[in-house]
């Protein structure tokens, strides 16, 4: 063999190695391309997990804390006390409708007025045929001394006319019964004049009361007189 194809033989031995080498260099990079990372960041990757140590984590829950407090409870109880006042039991009768006609009209006992010279007998009724004989108590209404309105009428120009000067009256003046039940005083508390329908004077009363009345002006009819009276004390 000669010179000049030994050199050939080694040109193209070299060549082989060459083409062999730079064959191995593209085959690492195509593999570092497809893995993402280059040979040496991998390899930087690799040292630095096997080099970390992570620290655990602890998590502390918030404390809370709950305080109970009692508040005492007052109960107040209220006792509410109910008076019951003292009524009238009885309820006045209508107005007879015939005036004239006869009653019953026993004595009750006697009626005084100081300031007008009265002293008389008390009947019990208030038709004509009683009042004839002198003041009458209308029946239903309170007795003297009790509780609720005594109603009693009288002639103030006929017969005894024991009511004549009723108009004389003043708050204040005494007017006194007396029955089987003892003496019972009350005093004027006024005077009006109502017309002949004014039923309502003999409605009852709760306190003890006294109601006097009679035609009025005198000689007429056309109106009443009233005089309200109150139990003493």
């Amino acid at each position: 063999m000669t010179e000049i194809d030994r050199r050939s033989i080694a040109r193209r031995t070299t060549a082989r190695v060459a083409m062999a080498i730079a064959a191995l260099a593209l085959v690492g990079g195509l593999l570092a391309v497809a893995s993402g990372s280059t040979p040496e960041t991998i390899a930087s990757f690799d040292a630095s997990s096997a080099t970390t140590t992570h620290a655990p984590t602890t998590t502390t829950a918030p404390t809370t804390t709950t305080t109970n407090t009692t508040i005492p409870t007052t109960t107040t109880t209220t006792t509410t006390t109910t008076t019951t006042l003292p009524r009238q039991v009885t309820q006045p009768i209508a107005p007879p409708p015939d005036p004239h006609g006869a009653e019953n009209n026993p004595v009750l006992g006697r009626i005084s007025i100081p300031k007008m010279g009265l002293d008389a007998e008390l009947h019990d009724g208030i038709r004509l045929t009683t009042l004839d004989r002198g003041p009458g108590h209308w029946p239903g209404t309170a007795m003297p001394g009790q509780i609720g309105n005594v109603v009693v009428a009288g002639h103030r120009t006929s017969h005894g006319a024991e009511f004549r000067h009723l108009d004389s009256l003043d708050p204040g003046d005494d007017v006194v019964f007396t029955t089987d039940t003892g003496v019972h005083s009350y005093v004027v508390t006024g005077t009006q004049i109502v017309t002949p329908d004014a039923i309502w004077i003999t409605n009852p009363s709760d306190p003890p009361t006294a109601t006097l009345f009679a035609c009025h002006p005198l000689g007429s009819t056309a109106q009443r007189i009233v005089v309200s009276l109150a139990l003493a004390t």
